[in-house]
């Protein structure tokens, strides 16, 4: 959630524009909106976009989002000048920045689901997005720099057309989903096809400082067929069709990875020590289970020094797993031998361990049968090991099964115990 600082005569014309806006039927008011979409296709080269990951960078984006935040009432002031949340300290969250000759100048969040769930779902009920097939994603922590609020979306829509890029192609994401503020829910609906997770707005939302609030979803494998029906017949520069989905931006710099991981975590101990402990107050804030689940994720003792202690006689939970798991979507297929004859099965691993995986197929597989999967871990990465299946999970539209490595072969162990020590994707780059 953000919002533009304006003068009080400028304030008060928007909320007339907006007023006058709102008495027009819904389908007249967003052709309106969609008719006044300006991206251009060929952006300056002096913007550059890329993940947020050197101090510099994260720091700027948390400035632009604290002002952004304050501006709009969605938070107070904080003497860090930064907003900083929990979230942002977890690996499963990735921060996206635009940088105009190398100042940040824009930024955006994706929170993909971790230990923590989402912020969005502590108000709005994500049941029904649950239910299909694919992976959740929230778009969070959305702010461009005063300086290019007036530019026509020259940072806007990049940022959005980077988001969606990064979240299909590196975040293994299908659905997203937002809480905007109602002021801003038509844009969201009009221009990018959102949908409302329930007609009534939360009248509070703690996560944005006790402000309304509207829950959103949008289904990134259905969009482009949506939005070539809305934006039909348009220009390059008002069509969004086309921008988000078929235009090449050189301006995007795409974060390199050796293995088919489908997070880039940042945060190396020292950063963490640096903005939720030096900077901020956020790890000293937390409840003990949240220091205990920050715990079970960052289980080296570089990162161990740093997080929050919990308290002494607290209850931690579950026991960890004897091997810990690491996501991913590889390629793979298994041999069987069934009845005689052998039969190939073709799925993806979406979580690997020393001992095993867990593996998506549409296909059902016999339970307890004993093959050879060949897995592609990388682009030049690949494995074969006797597998066995354990078990199996269904929900909707897929099933979910446990594999068992019987002896991991080489590639396997190099690729689980780059997972193990890695602190940043940057370290698995090698």
């Amino acid at each position: 959630m953000s919002s533009t600082r304006r003068s009080p005569a400028k304030r008060r014309f928007h909320q007339m524009m907006r007023r006058l806006l709102a008495r027009m039927p819904k389908r007249v008011r967003f052709a309106m909106l969609r008719a006044m979409v300006d991206c251009d296709p060929d952006p300056d080269l002096r913007l550059e976009l890329k993940v947020a990951e050197t101090r510099e960078e994260l720091e700027d984006c948390f400035r632009i989002l604290h002002d952004a935040y304050v501006a709009s009432g969605f938070m107070k002031p904080d003497p860090s000048g930064m907003r900083v949340t929990i979230y942002h300290a977890l690996p499963t969250t990735t921060t996206l920045c635009a940088k105009w000759e190398g100042r940040v100048v824009g930024t955006i969040s994706m929170i993909r689901e971790g230990v923590f769930g989402f912020p969005l779902q502590s108000v709005f009920d994500l049941e029904q997005v649950r239910r299909q097939h694919g992976q959740i994603a929230e778009i969070s922590a959305l702010a461009v720099h005063p300086e290019f609020r007036k530019t026509g979306g020259a940072v806007l829509f990049p940022l959005m057309k980077f988001m969606r890029e990064y979240c299909v192609k590196m975040f293994d994401t299908r659905h997203l989903v937002i809480a905007v503020n109602p002021d801003r829910i038509d844009l969201y609906e009009a221009l990018l096809f959102f949908e409302r997770l329930r007609d009534a707005p939360v009248a509070e939302y703690d996560f944005a400082n006790g402000a309304p609030a509207v829950g959103a979803t949008l289904d990134l494998q259905s969009a482009g067929a949506v939005f070539r029906r809305g934006y039909r017949g348009r220009p390059p520069r008002r069509n969004l069709h086309s921008y988000l989905f078929e235009l090449a931006l050189p301006n995007i710099k795409m974060p390199q990875r050796r293995y088919f991981t489908t997070n880039d975590p940042v945060m190396t101990p020292e950063l963490l020590d640096y903005f939720f402990n030096q900077r901020t107050q956020v790890f000293d804030k937390l409840d003990n289970r949240r220091k205990a689940l920050l715990w079970s994720i960052y289980d080296i003792p570089e990162y161990r020094r740093v997080l929050p202690l919990v308290d002494e006689g607290a209850a931690l939970g579950h026991p960890l797993r004897r091997h810990q798991r690491y996501s991913l979507r590889a390629p793979a297929e298994l041999k069987l031998e069934i009845d005689g004859a052998e039969r190939i099965f073709v799925f993806d691993v979406v979580e690997i361990s020393l001992s095993g995986f867990q593996a998506e197929s549409r296909l059902e597989l016999p339970l307890h049968a004993h093959g050879e999967a060949r897995v592609q871990l990388g682009r030049q990465d690949w494995s074969r090991n006797e597998v066995s299946v354990v078990r199996c999970k269904k929900s909707d539209n897929s099933r979910f099964y446990g594999f068992r490595v019987a002896e991991p072969d080489d590639a396997w162990c190099r690729c689980v115990a780059a997972l193990e020590v890695s602190f940043t994707s940057h370290d698995l780059v090698q």
